[in-house]
């Protein structure tokens, strides 16, 4: 198992639609899945964040996304089958552009299809948190980054401010202040 940098915006690789892997119980599978727990635990281990990471992030372009949640979880192959009308607003982060925050819209409900390592189809209803977390890595196992999704006036906060001004409670819905300061624009800020 090896634990890899984590590409950042403007690598090649975060653009690229990844392939789908025709032998989801192969051993080279099995290494990039085990190289996308590592590096996400190491991460977490470091910043005390993360929920998951998608293999083009190491690098590797193809269609794996593992998931540290309530437990370990690695989708190969994974697609949106169904999507719901009802959106929401999030404050979103990747670890490619780790300083950044964009607001995006995600549906708040979806079902998703994938295989697991044994090559087990399963599908999954998803709500919330969860489902804006898997349209995100599915979304880079496309070639598509939440700056690319940018919603509303002013989509774009520093970390550094957002933490400033936020909790992390606030991430999932519209947020209130804690003092009378709004964010600066990132525009303002270039």
């Amino acid at each position: 198992m090896t634990i890899h940098r984590i590409r950042l915006l403007g690598d090649p690789v975060l653009r690229a639609r990844c392939q789908t892997i025709s032998k989801p119980t192969s051993t080279a599978v099995r290494v990039i899945a085990d190289d996308l727990r590592e590096t996400l635990r190491d991460w977490q281990s470091r910043f005390g964040s993360g929920r998951a990471i998608a293999a083009p992030q190491i690098g590797a372009p193809v269609r794996i996304v593992h998931v540290e949640m309530d437990q370990p979880w690695t989708l190969v192959n994974p697609e949106i089958v169904d999507i719901g009308t009802e959106d929401f607003s999030v404050w979103d982060d990747c670890f490619s552009f780790p300083n950044l925050l964009v607001r995006v819209q995600r549906a708040h409900h979806v079902r998703i299809r994938y295989q697991d390592l044994k090559g087990e189809t399963h599908e999954l209803e998803l709500e919330g948190a969860r489902a804006e977390l898997l349209q995100h890595e599915i979304d880079h196992l496309d070639g598509v980054l939440a700056i690319d999704r940018a919603h509303g006036v002013d989509p774009f906060c520093l970390r550094e401010e957002w933490n400033r001004l936020y909790t992390a409670s606030d991430r999932y819905s519209e947020p209130e202040p804690r003092s009378e300061q709004v964010p600066t624009p990132l525009s303002a800020l270039l």
